[in-house]
């Protein structure tokens, strides 16, 4: 089972980041949930985990009630199963679950992409630039954790600069459930070149160039489907399944 980390991603402790950002003005479940949404788009949060409401209120250094408010908002974007008298673990989609958080994924990128590119500004665009930059680099010096976060980060930037809320959070929920997606049915090489195609993107919002925006988009998410194994031959327990092909040959 994956381990909750007491530490974030810069290595400072949990506990100092959440006193931090309670000055900054966040409450504290704001603060644990953030640090469990980050956790996710990293994948150092896979599915299926445990998610103790004791252990996370030592490990962030809160009480239970505000561990379970954070979880609760976590359940509402469908990252969390909240299961009643069990506990709250981390979303494992199913293959049917997987396909239609994709196919809305599409849809919601789609109404993004054309609203950015009518509402942008070029100063934002600059400034999400440097984003990508970051997400460059976090991959070639093989920190594949922060790249794929800050890959996320970079499509919940595009939906606040399209300026329209139920939109931006109908975004939080898709990406962070197709970093599960991608954590449980990724195949294949690892590499990525998402930042090649999100610069290609940030160029033709720059270029108010609608069509191209919308097809570079339309290709990055194929990119990413594509590298998802979402057919139905899935391993099994079943040894009758598994060796049906082998006895009926013979």
């Amino acid at each position: 089972m994956t381990q909750i980390s007491t530490q974030d991603s810069a290595g400072n402790s949990v506990k100092s980041s959440v006193k931090k950002s309670r000055k900054a003005g966040k409450t504290q479940d704001e603060i644990v949930y953030a640090h469990i949404f980050d956790a996710i788009l990293e994948q150092r949060l896979a599915p299926g985990t445990k998610l103790n409401e004791e252990s996370l209120g030592e490990i962030f250094g809160v009480s239970r009630t505000i561990v379970r408010r954070a979880l609760s908002r976590l359940g509402h974007e469908q990252v969390v199963n909240l299961r009643p008298n069990k506990g709250a673990i981390v979303a494992c989609p199913s293959i049917e679950e997987a396909r239609q958080i994709v196919f809305a994924r599409r849809v919601v990128e789609k109404a993004i992409t054309e609203l950015v590119v009518d509402n942008a500004l070029d100063a934002q665009v600059d400034a999400l630039k440097q984003l990508v930059l970051e997400e460059q680099a976090c991959f070639d010096k093989g920190d594949r954790g922060a790249g794929i976060r800050l890959s996320g980060e970079f499509h919940l930037q595009l939906a606040e600069m399209a300026d329209n809320p139920p939109l931006l959070s109908f975004q939080r929920s898709l990406v962070s459930q197709c970093s599960l997606i991608i954590a449980q049915y990724e195949s294949g090489s690892k590499s990525h070149c998402s930042y090649d195609e999100h610069f290609e993107l940030l160029d033709a919002i720059l270029q108010r160039n609608k069509p191209l925006a919308l097809q570079l988009m339309q290709h990055h998410l194929d990119h990413i489907e594509n590298k998802l194994k979402l057919d139905d031959e899935v391993s099994s327990d079943d040894l009758r399944a598994i060796f049906a092909g082998v006895v009926s040959g013979k």
